[in-house]
């Protein structure tokens, strides 16, 4: 292109000053940014130009002439071809360092920051196996008929066996699914034509190790009893329809093949039924983090009213609720707010709502109906809060919020509009859910005026976050291990809620309380109560 000091199909050597987010290395030559994915700061690189824009260049690695000492051997034996992985060429250490960067540079170059008060990020003690949830889509690769992942920016399916970022039961599960399409000659289905059987193989498992496993094909399932055969380690086994010429994975049609219903999910101390459809977070330790991060921040005292804006299952809203007065969850996804609701009754919280409306009419309706909101946690999707949200935000007379955010980008330009409105920023955590991959997790205080700074603990161990931190003597869910492991009884928090009431221990206000003296609850069994006042003696609770 004309005016550019780069050429197309040129090679030239120069030194990387930065890497973005999506792993690739970005030098300059005469001021021109080159972007070249794989290469890292500080090295210097040969590079074949294959794209030339107005504004920037993008070239091929094809040589690392001095190498960045934190450049590392891949782990992954597809890692260059899959590009599911933005570092696995990094070590640890320098990754946390780039995406703690990034975070730090788009609040202050697009949000306006003059200074961030940036907290560390929180990495992972072991930055592998930690994905819960796999999608593998099935298909025609270079060795025939295989699951695996698409290469960057295509099409093309890169066969994968074993991925280092999802749990080991995850890939056992796609593996065997596969056997059993090669043995009874199941067709991939081609996006192309239309045409083929099998689609997607999902697998999910929970923190106790249960695992559910989706198929998904286009038309009817052949060879049913073999794969039930195939599939007989799992505790839950699905088939999901999906005839739509769509790169969407589940149709609306799920059949479940044998097993349970549901498997039960423990986070932050709260029980979720997670059924083929459930959205639960991919990487549990570092969940429990990030909420435990938002939940520290905005501290939420008994006599204030909590907003939970984009709330999907409502699992900030139902941990805000065991210190909150009142929250009131706003979803627009009709099935995440009946899951919410749910939930709430599970888990025996009865101070949480929830509305099944868009955030940008669900917010501002209350605020004009006049609705106390003391403060307010919001966690949208990557394109940020919608224009109106913020409006109404900044109307709710809230003193104080929490942003949840998955793009940095999106999260500067809202800080920007909310701080122009009067905020002002307290706190920037970032939280890496995602090691190996070019996503970052940030959770922002803002506040109106000055923060109390007996409501913010400064130190703050979240290492084995579980609601320790929340909660006098131990954690619901050390209860239920302490009592599972020595009786065998599986107990739920409504059990364990009623029998601290039961010695005068303490439980959150209005936490599992009926609304009303008719409302019936299931009272917690005899030997259930028994095993549930050992464990409150062995924690030294009474």
């Amino acid at each position: 292109m004309n005016g550019t000091p780069v050429k197309k199909n040129e090679e030239l050597e120069l030194t990387i000053d930065s890497v973005t987010l999506e792993g690739a290395g970005v030098g300059r030559v005469d001021g021109f940014a080159l972007f070249v994915p794989g290469a890292l700061a500080g090295e210097r690189v040969r590079v074949h130009v294959i794209k030339v824009t107005a504004s920037y260049a993008v070239g091929k690695l094809m040589e690392v002439v001095e190498p960045s000492p934190h450049r590392m051997e891949p782990r992954c034996p597809v890692y260059a071809k899959c590009g599911g992985c933005a570092f696995g060429h990094v070590t640890y250490e320098e990754e946390l360092r780039i995406k703690e960067r990034h975070v730090a540079d788009a609040l202050t170059r697009l949000g306006g920051l003059k200074e961030v008060p940036l907290r560390p990020i929180l990495g992972m003690g072991q930055p592998e196996r930690y994905r819960n949830k796999g999608a593998f889509p099935y298909g025609m690769t270079d060795k025939g008929p295989a699951f695996g992942f698409y290469a960057p920016r295509s099409h093309r399916l890169v066969p994968v066996q074993d991925c280092l970022i999802e749990q080991e039961s995850v890939c056992r599960a796609v593996n065997a699914i596969q056997t059993w399409a090669e043995q009874n000659h199941i067709t991939p289905y081609d996006e192309g034509t239309g045409k083929g059987c099998l689609r997607h193989a999902v697998a999910r498992v929970t923190t106790s190790g249960e695992l559910m496993a989706v198929i998904v094909t286009r038309g009817d399932l052949p060879h049913k009893k073999e794969l039930i055969d195939a599939m007989s380690f799992a505790d839950s086994v699905y088939w999901n329809r999906n005839d739509r010429n769509t790169n969407v994975i589940f149709g609306d049609r799920f059949t479940q093949l044998s097993g349970r219903p549901t498997l039960r999910e423990t986070l932050c101390g709260l029980d979720f039924e997670v059924s083929p459809r459930s959205f639960l977070q991919v990487n549990p330790v570092q969940t429990q983090r990030l909420y435990g991060a938002a939940l520290e921040l905005l501290s939420p005292q008994p006599d204030e009213t909590v907003a939970d804006v984009y709330c999907g299952i409502g699992t900030i809203s139902l941990l805000l609720a065991q210190k909150a007065g009142q929250v009131i969850g706003i979803e627009v996804v009709p099935e995440a707010v009946e899951n919410a609701k749910e939930n709430a009754a599970r888990n025996g919280i009865q101070n949480a709502s929830f509305l099944c409306a868009p955030a940008e009419e669900a917010l501002p309706k209350l605020v004009a109906e006049g609705r106390t909101v003391d403060c307010l946690t919001v966690d949208p999707p990557r394109k940020g809060c919608d224009p109106q949200v913020i409006e109404a935000i900044l109307a709710s007379g809230a003193r104080r919020m929490v942003y949840v955010s998955c793009n940095p980008a999106t999260l500067a330009r809202d800080v920007k509009l909310l701080t122009a409105g009067g905020f002002t920023v307290q706190a920037v955590q970032p939280v890496d859910m995602f090691p190996r991959c070019g996503h970052v997790e940030t959770v922002v205080l803002l506040s109106k005026g000055e923060v109390d700074s007996k409501k913010i603990r400064v130190e703050f161990s979240l290492e084995d976050m579980d609601m320790s931190e929340f909660q006098d003597g131990a954690t619901y869910p050390q209860i239920k291990e302490y009592v599972l492991e020595h009786t065998g009884l599986k107990v739920s928090s409504l059990y364990i809620s009623q029998i601290k009431r039961k010695c005068g221990l303490e439980v959150g206000k209005n936490y599992n309380l009926p609304k009303s003296e008719d409302s019936r609850q299931p009272q917690c069994p005899p030997e259930k109560e028994k095993a549930i006042r050992e464990a409150f003696k062995y924690f030294g609770m009474i």
